[in-house]
């Protein structure tokens, strides 16, 4: 018989456990919180250090301001927000911050300077599209003043807030590409029509589309932290991966041909070119003298070689016997590639994935409706 789980056992604490600390940002892993922890450290930490050096600290100059900690939040702990790009930490504390001392100059009673300050900065942040939450901080900070921004009047926006975000962006680039972590965050392109046409792209023409995201979002009438083509990517993985998992059973290995015809690096591109129309096939794997793949040539790239093949050969597009079909969608629809190369953990050849290989394990998979 069946008995309920026991709340003194561990599988139930464990359970518990993973409940109260499951992340609440989409995607965020343990890992990645204990790099944000160890970025935050050296980032404020160095920052700190180095303002002090510059110019000192005192009364009449702040180690460092306090909204740079929650800049730190963010580009440590979320460097792919568009909240948590340089332009935003730096513009938005540094714009902030002026719109503060211009409110208190102007308004005297600090009740309402605080609000129309915190106002103003939105509004200037949003239309120099640098919003960045600590703005709001920094705009606080100027308004109420104190011994610091009395001291440097309107040089306070500069020094220390645009140094300090200065430093701290400067400090968050190099810990990011000494981490392999992507900063500043590049959206990918839209994809293009690679064969220079009015047409969609053929990987976008079934499924939702731009039009679709801006109605959903204007349905949801809310704000998102993520950038609009950073959403539209995610939903396309989203679409793939439910793909790929209600047909996970069809593997590389089911669909893939496994007499491949290959040609080795120090070929004549006659030969390859002779390969290619014997056997009407579009990319033809390239071996080195110990038979590991190492790349791709087609028509294309031997037109215009000389000489040996070696010269123009294309990287290849590889998977393990062990993928799933499916996820080999993206590849090969992708405009550019014909095949994609099956290999060992050698990278040995072991088949090859065509468009049309792919095309035909796709119509098996539609359902069989009477005419």
């Amino acid at each position: 018989m069946i008995q309920p789980p026991d709340a003194s056992k561990p599988e139930a604490s464990r359970s518990w456990g993973s409940r109260f600390f499951s992340p609440i940002l989409a995607g965020a892993t343990l890992r990645d919180r204990m790099i944000a922890c160890f970025g935050a450290l050296l980032g404020i930490a160095l920052t700190g250090a180095i303002s002090g050096y510059l110019f000192g600290h005192g009364p009449h100059l702040p180690l460092i301001v306090a909204p740079i900690g929650a800049s730190a939040v963010l580009l440590f702990a979320v460097p792919a927000s568009p909240l948590a790009q340089p332009w935003s930490i730096i513009g938005g504390n540094t714009i902030s911050a002026l719109i503060g001392l211009i409110v208190a100059h102007f308004i005297s009673d600090p009740i309402l300077a605080i609000g129309v300050g915190v106002s103003l900065a939105i509004a200037a942040m949003s239309f120099t599209r640098c919003l960045h939450p600590p703005g709001g901080a920094a705009a606080l900070t100027a308004v109420l003043g104190g011994p610091a921004v009395a001291g440097w009047g309107f040089l306070f926006p500069f020094v220390p807030v645009a140094l300090n975000s200065c430093l701290l962006v400067a400090l968050g680039l190099l810990f990011h590409k000494l981490a392999r972590r992507s900063y500043p965050h590049v959206a990918v392109k839209p994809v293009e029509n690679l064969h220079q046409t009015n047409d969609l792209p053929s990987s976008v023409r079934v499924g939702f589309r731009e039009e679709d995201v801006d109605a959903a979002l204007e349905a949801f009438d809310e704000t998102f932290d993520i950038d609009r083509a950073d959403l539209s990517r995610l939903l396309q993985q989203v679409e793939l991966q439910a793909a790929v998992r209600s047909h996970a059973g069809i593997s590389c290995a089911d669909i893939m041909s496994r007499d491949v015809i290959a040609i080795d690096e120090d070929a004549d591109p006659d030969d390859a070119r002779r390969l290619l129309l014997k056997h009407n096939i579009r990319a033809l794997p390239v071996k080195d003298r110990h038979g590991r793949l190492i790349g791709t040539v087609g028509l294309r790239e031997i037109s215009q070689s000389t000489g040996t093949i070696a010269g123009s050969i294309s990287p290849p597009a590889t998977a393990a016997v062990s993928d799933a079909a499916l996820s080999l969608l993206p590849v090969l629809t992708d405009g550019r590639t014909h095949a994609v190369i099956i290999v060992d953990a050698d990278d040995q050849i072991l088949g090859l994935i065509s468009q049309t290989d792919l095309l035909s394990a796709v119509a098996r998979l539609l359902p069989n409706e009477p005419a």
